[in-house]
């Protein structure tokens, strides 16, 4: 079906709707002989804002923005890496009148988060929050730009939990279940984040215009909720992937086709998602401006939120974290050779190639079989390798998929190969190093030595026992991990199906990993940058993907990447930049097309990368580094100023 193109951005059309309500009568009596609800602690409404000013001829103090989310200081997904690289941009359009709120995490506040003076409009706000006895921090987060940040401790609402979720209930039509802790929490980070910007407001509105810009639904609780009281400010809501569409993706291989006849309440109360579909639908119609990532997300809300987004605002990278100005193909070999050493140690027991005619691809991300396209990439190593054995190619494809799943341990053969590597190694450094000594001494009084004879019987023996210890009969494993559902994990079912075992004379082998690179993962001692410096490839054709940061970050590492016309970096380079497969970055197009022809299409895309001379694939990861500094902040947050500027006019 053809998809009708969005742009960069959307007209600027005020779209607010009356929420629906439902009958405070329709609710159940409460049951006799249970206590009454606690009381809510009592919050006046605050005065009008600008007339009172503007009659008096006083001139208001520059807006405040306050910026609303669950992963603020509390790394969970995407989001985080949205705010945190978000932040030297926007406090350096704001200052100190931008402040982030979120939930308070005691363990990443420990290491992310400084406590500073209750000074200012926002520390009298949060000593007010203490003084009717909720918890609440006021201090920096230790990101780059280290911004003003507020960490509430929502579980100081249970108290007044019943209350709240009768309001929103009666006030707002969202049931919310009673076993659901998410929901629960949800519901009392929302309240302390009402409690909150209604004191703010008091003090604030007659002196200066507010706004507050909330991500995604878990934050998006408290907008029904001010909207309800008149709060004076402007609020903004930003759904980075809506729930429902997740779950719809991820069981419907059609999503895109049937997307405008889905009855988004009867598929939320399908999945038991029906109180997170309510608060974000209340949050997209209850903003001033609503907002989402991508013309293919816009699409999305538009058929199971019932409302167009106003502005889009894709996100983007701090590209100076990963700039590495004329040492990024040093950088490159540097890592290389790191993921050499785990190639030999997993392969060369068993057999050996040449290591200078291989390439490392790698995909990764959450473990979403079909979202993020791992089947369809599963499928083209395989049409891949095929083509190669048939070309008579004598290069070498390693791929690796990274993803988190449960597992028991790390293979114990795995670790027994590394061990013996490292034992082989240092037998021969041992023995390079008396060779040279004993050589240099030869050598120095005139006589060509015997090089046979500079080796101690000693580690002559040593060296053919770790030999002969490190050699083994089977063939490589291709997962790294003992997982604890082998049987049924999908990623190893579709590649024994596909007959990817790592064999002698397969051109393409597997690692699956898992788990995440990092420092300490004793397979590779590199964290996953590194990792993707050391690559030559990123694959990622995902098939539900609202953003896509992977093949972004592996772009401003210098890697090509490739993605898909159904992820929305995908999209926006489809949209905006005509010359994208010249930069690096190359686009599978899915939209409207059968999984058979996306696997041709990427089976294309990988054989002509393998048939890139040396010098053609350093060009391409020339092109990838210079294009990444279009996605930087200091471009894409025009986009964000846009929003909070339009959300300024809506309230005038």
């Amino acid at each position: 079906m053809a998809r009708k193109k969005t742009g960069s951005s959307i007209p600027r059309r005020h779209r607010e709707r009356t929420p629906k309500k439902s009958a405070s009568e329709s609710l159940p009596p409460a049951a006799p002989g249970l206590p009454p609800l606690p009381p809510v602690p009592a919050v006046e409404p605050p005065p009008a804002p600008a007339d009172d000013a503007q009659s008096s001829g006083r001139r208001l103090a520059e807006p405040l923005l306050l910026e609303v989310s669950w992963e603020v200081c509390n790394q969970l997904g995407g989001i985080y890496t949205v705010l945190r690289s978000k932040v030297p941009s926007m406090v350096a359009r704001w200052g100190s009148r931008y402040c982030l709120i979120g939930p308070y995490n005691h363990h990443a506040a420990q290491v992310e988060f400084e406590a500073a003076p209750l000074v200012g409009p926002i520390g009298q706000a949060v000593q007010q929050m203490r003084d009717m006895g909720f918890y609440a921090h006021y201090g920096r987060w230790l990101v780059s730009g280290r911004p003003h940040v507020v960490l509430l401790e929502g579980w100081h609402a249970q108290r007044v939990l019943h209350e709240v979720k009768y309001r929103l209930y009666a006030d707002h039509s969202i049931p919310t279940p009673a076993d659901d802790s998410l929901v629960n929490d949800v519901v009392m980070f929302g309240e302390c984040v009402r409690m909150f910007l209604s004191m703010l407001g008091q003090t604030e509105a007659r002196r200066r215009k507010l706004v507050a810009h909330f991500h995604e639904w878990m934050a998006g609780a408290a907008v029904p909720m001010l909207r309800k009281e008149n709060w004076p400010g402007s609020i903004v809501f930003t759904t980075h992937a809506t729930l429902l569409g997740r779950y719809l993706a991820t069981h419907n291989p059609l999503f895109y086709d049937h997307l405008p006849f889905f009855n988004a309440d009867a598929e939320a109360h399908h999945y038991n998602v029906e109180a997170q579909h309510r608060i974000e639908r209340s949050a997209a119609h209850g903003s001033h401006v609503f907002t989402t990532v991508s013309d293919i997300t816009a699409e999305e809300c538009k058929h199971l939120l019932g409302r167009h987004p106003d502005v889009l605002l894709p996100n983007g990278l701090n590209i100076e974290r990963f700039t590495a100005t004329h040492q990024f193909q040093n950088l490159h070999n540097e890592y290389k050779a790191k993921i050499h050493q785990f190639t030999i140690g997993h392969f060369f027991p068993s057999y050996n190639f040449d290591l200078e005619q291989t390439l490392y691809m790698f995909t990764s991300g959450r473990y979403e079989y079909r979202n993020k396209g791992l089947d369809l990439t599963i499928e083209s190593l395989a049409r891949l390798n095929h083509r190669l054995k048939e070309a008579g190619a004598a290069v070498n494809v390693v791929f690796f998929i990274i993803t988190r799943a449960p597992y028991r341990s790390i293979n114990v053969a795995a670790l027994q190969s590394n061990a013996m590597l490292n034992e082989l190694r240092e037998a021969a450094d041992t023995i390079k190093s008396k060779i040279g000594d004993r050589l240099f001494y030869e050598a120095a009084a005139g006589h060509i030595p015997d090089l046979n004879t500079l080796v101690d019987d000693y580690w002559r023996l040593r060296l053919r026992r770790t030999m002969l210890a490190w050699r083994r009969e089977s063939l490589p494993p291709i997962v790294t991990h003992d997982l604890q559902d082998d049987a049924n994990d999908a990623i190893l079912r579709q590649l024994r199906a596909c007959a990817l075992f790592n064999g002698r004379d397969d051109p393409v082998k597997i690692i699956y990993h898992p788990d995440f690179i990092t420092l300490t993962n004793p397979l590779f001692s590199m964290d996953y940058d590194q990792f993707v410096r050391g690559c030559h490839l990123g694959v990622f054709p995902s098939y539900y993907e609202p953003w896509g940061y992977t093949p972004l970050e592996a772009v401003a590492l210098g890697v090509p990447a490739i993605t898909s016309d159904l992820s929305g970096f995908g999209s926006y380079l489809t949209s905006l930049v005509a010359n994208h497969d010249e930069r690096g970055v190359y686009v599978i197009r899915r939209r409207g097309r059968d999984f058979n022809d996306a696997a041709n299409q990427l089976t294309d895309r990988l054989f002509r990368y393998c048939q890139l001379s040396r010098r053609e694939r350093i060009a391409l990861r020339n092109s990838a580094e210079s294009f990444s500094e279009h996605f930087d902040w200091h471009n894409l947050g025009k986009r964000y100023h846009e929003a909070h500027e339009l959300a300024l006019d809506r309230l005038s």
